[in-house]
């Protein structure tokens, strides 16, 4: 670990020019007298670090000097995958290593293309997490992405949706997927056949599953390994089954009219489909207020998801949305009357 970081406080004194102890003692996350200690080990090895007094001193090499040790390591080379994303980088286990090949990356780029990147690292940032919701805690995602790694079959513990819980649950953990700052896990069960239910083709999407990471309860690897399913592509079952899961999920279109605010809520309040709505809109009638075809999940959801426009909207049709819509909010007034 100390040659680890040796290395770590060399490239980055390389890469940054002069930084006092402080900086670097931040930077590689270790006490301001571990640095001292570690300058004094690269002097002694040879390594030109000339030390600057005063207010503005600090640590450098001198100039000239540059090191050519920038091999990177298994782990580091994959860890570049998720170089726009440290947080889940740091989830997934491979946070030091991501630090240490983007370090090892500026040191082999030539001063130019070096100092563009470091531009580009200070001015752009991929924050994958949505807004207002903390991150789910997912305790066993590092076990689960080094079974994926190493096609090591999966013993665990899962809580469903409904609170249902299923325990020995074999899995042949295939990928790991995050989307809106959620770890979901594809796998196919151990115990399914392979055709799949009723007669489903091998490799159909329908023999797999989607699993959310911050639900397994716990996690094991058995003996073994397990072969991957010719021609699957994690990137194509997402997306299919993204789109499957929305069909399935909006299979009934509501016509609602909307005051003007109520039109500019729709996009913020339901995403795309309030977009493709408003998109497809007529003109306002008479009294300024536009009708639109909603798709809308299934009614309960849908009082729920309506509701949040508030006195900017009204449901036309299906009549029985609008009948459920309507005694929600009479219970509502009843209970705040």
């Amino acid at each position: 670990m100390r040659a680890d970081r040796l290395l770590s406080l060399l490239l980055l004194l390389q890469n940054r020019g002069r930084m006092t102890a402080p900086e670097l003692a931040a930077e590689l996350e270790v006490s301001v007298r571990t640095v001292y200690r570690d300058i004094e080990a690269l002097g002694a090895s040879g390594i030109p670090v000339h030390a600057d007094r005063g207010p503005a001193g600090g640590y450098r090499l001198v100039d000239g000097y540059r090191t050519r040790l920038t091999g990177l390591t298994d782990s580091q080379a994959d860890s570049l995958f998720l170089a726009g994303t440290p947080g889940p980088a740091r989830d997934l286990g491979l946070g030091a290593d991501l630090a240490a090949a983007q370090l090892k990356l500026q040191a082999a780029l030539p001063a130019g293309l070096a100092d563009r990147a470091r531009r580009l690292q200070g001015r752009f940032h991929l924050d994958a997490t949505a807004w207002f919701r903390d991150a789910d805690p997912v305790p066993h995602l590092a076990q689960i992405a080094q079974a994926v790694w190493d096609q090591r079959i999966l013993v665990a513990g899962y809580r469903r949706w409904n609170g249902e819980v299923r325990t020995g649950r074999v899995l042949h953990p295939l990928g790991l997927v995050l989307k809106g700052g959620i770890w979901y896990l594809v796998a196919r069960p151990a115990d399914e056949p392979a055709a799949g239910p009723a007669g489903t083709p091998a490799g159909s999407h329908r023999t797999y599953r989607t699993y959310r990471v911050s639900r397994f309860l716990d996690v094991d690897t058995a003996p073994g390994t397990f072969v991957r399913p010719p021609g699957f592509e994690l990137a194509a079952y997402w997306e299919e089954s993204a789109r499957r899961l929305d069909d399935a999920l909006r299979h009934q279109t509501a016509v609602v009219r909307l005051s003007p605010r109520g039109l500019r809520l729709l996009p913020m309040q339901f995403g795309a489909a309030g977009s493709r709505a408003l998109a497809d809109a007529g003109p306002a009638d008479a009294d300024g207020w536009t009708t639109v075809r909603l798709p809308v999940e299934t009614q309960s959801v849908a009082v729920g998801d309506l509701l949040r426009l508030g006195a900017e909207a009204e449901v036309v049709s299906p009549p029985e949305l609008r009948r459920a819509v309507a005694g929600t909010v009479a219970v509502l007034a009843e209970r705040y009357r």
